[in-house]
């Protein structure tokens, strides 16, 4: 197998044009006839027995032709690849020039990294706003502590209020007719969380415990369901109970609860995890406005399929992430109303940030002669490991070391930028 030719056709764009020797071609032949005549009956022969010039002579010579080239074909075109010395970033197009017993000679077309430069990257002018902690941020923390450490009483001697848990049972009719996915029974609405449709939540606040009453409400226009959008319906509701999280009163025991010895001691640990937080937030946002000039000065023609790919990647990790949670991309699309399109058009301005970025960071890794060791290499593979739940032997399994060194080497680029970068503390 080599390489024959190498032709740039446009910006970005190649094609090369490789080929598999006769002694090559004949032995992923012979590999796909040996699989395939298995289930080939011939007559005069047992099923599976026939031999392949048999075969050849029914069927035409060239009967295993396009699964021998498929039984090639990966290998042929990576050594093909990295003869040219090329860094392929979209899926390639395969054509067959010539092929026949003396072996096959094919074509690929595809995109390859593109060229880039990038200037002024030291001494980038950056601001630093460390936003302050208040007592209404500390407040807010603990009011939050204590909502997780509320506990569910029943309410049995008044109706229902705006916060309350109302257990109910309910079925939406539209024009009269029980529509899909309209009735529940026993479940818990929290009042005021508007996970209903608007206005629905408010008319059952005033309501008391064994109540059956109607509530109209109107779909809004832009709703998920065609059928309802915009549509006026009526659900009937039978009230089973009325609930009330009541939470713990903030005091010394409170504080006790959370490993404190007194509330003001308390008190303090927020502060400080909440101003610890501020930090690392502006931390991020200086990074972030690096980065924003990194992309400004970066001079790249980028080819589609860069961006695209890093759609899919998105896409795929998103869909990863909801199989985590029970759910997956179907299900969430019927539910929120999207498309598999509308999710990839979210994900298009992140994903494109996402390939500049590592662009510059990568070129600023070859101007200044950044490397890793594979020290350094093992450290990280333990790191992910730990993550993962993983042996280290099984993240190398998966991730090359060199794939670890280059995201490494991106990460020293940034430090290295950040390092010299300008921070005006505001």
């Amino acid at each position: 197998m080599a390489l024959k030719s190498t032709n740039k056709i446009e910006t970005n764009l190649y094609e090369i044009e490789f080929d598999a020797s006769k002694e090559v071609f004949e032995a992923a032949i012979e590999k796909v006839y040996r699989r395939e005549v298995k289930k080939i009956n011939v007559n005069g022969f047992r099923k599976g027995k026939a031999p392949r010039s048999v075969i050849e002579r029914m069927y035409g010579k060239g009967v295993f032709y396009e699964d021998a080239v498929n039984e090639i074909l990966p290998n042929a075109y990576e050594e093909a690849i990295k003869e040219a010395g090329l860094t392929v970033v979209s899926k390639p197009e395969f054509d067959i020039v010539t092929i026949d017993e003396n072996g096959v000679v094919l074509k690929a077309k595809f995109f390859v990294k593109p060229e880039v430069s990038i200037e002024n990257y030291m001494g980038i002018e950056v601001t630093k706003e460390v936003k302050e902690v208040t007592d209404e941020d500390i407040d807010h923390e603990i009011e939050h502590a204590r909502e997780q450490g509320a506990r569910m009483i029943d309410v049995t001697d008044r109706a229902v209020q705006n916060g309350d848990v109302a257990v109910i049972d309910y079925e939406g009719f539209a024009d009269g007719v029980a529509f899909e996915g309209g009735k529940g029974e026993n479940y818990n609405l929290e009042i005021g969380s508007n996970s209903f449709i608007p206005g629905f939540e408010e008319q059952i606040i005033g309501h008391n415990i064994g109540e059956s009453f109607d509530i109209n409400v109107t779909f809004p226009t832009e709703y998920h369901s065609e059928a309802l959008a915009g549509k006026e319906a009526i659900f009937k509701i039978v009230l089973h109970a009325i609930k009330f999280n009541e939470l713990p009163a903030l005091d010394d025991e409170f504080a006790k609860d959370k490993g404190f010895d007194t509330l003001d001691e308390y008190k303090a640990d927020v502060k400080a995890k909440l101003e610890s937080k501020n930090e690392k937030d502006a931390e991020k946002a200086v990074e972030e406005q690096i980065i924003n000039s990194l992309i400004e000065n970066l001079e790249a023609d980028i080819p589609a399929p860069m961006f695209e790919s890093e759609v899919e990647n998105f896409v795929r990790d998103y869909d990863s992430r909801l199989r985590m949670q029970g759910l997956d991309l179907n299900t969430f699309c019927k539910f929120t109303g999207q498309t598999l399109d509308s999710l990839r058009e979210q994900f298009k301005p992140t994903a494109e940030r996402q390939v500049k970025t590592r662009l510059a960071l990568e070129k600023i890794v070859e101007l200044e002669n950044i490397s890793s060791t594979d020290e350094e290499a093992d450290a990280e593979y333990e790191n992910l490991a730990k993550a993962y739940n993983m042996k280290a032997e099984d993240v190398k399994s998966y991730i090359p070391a060199e794939e670890i060194k280059a995201d490494l080497n991106v990460k020293k680029a940034v430090e290295l930028v950040k390092q010299n970068a300008k921070i005006a503390s505001k």
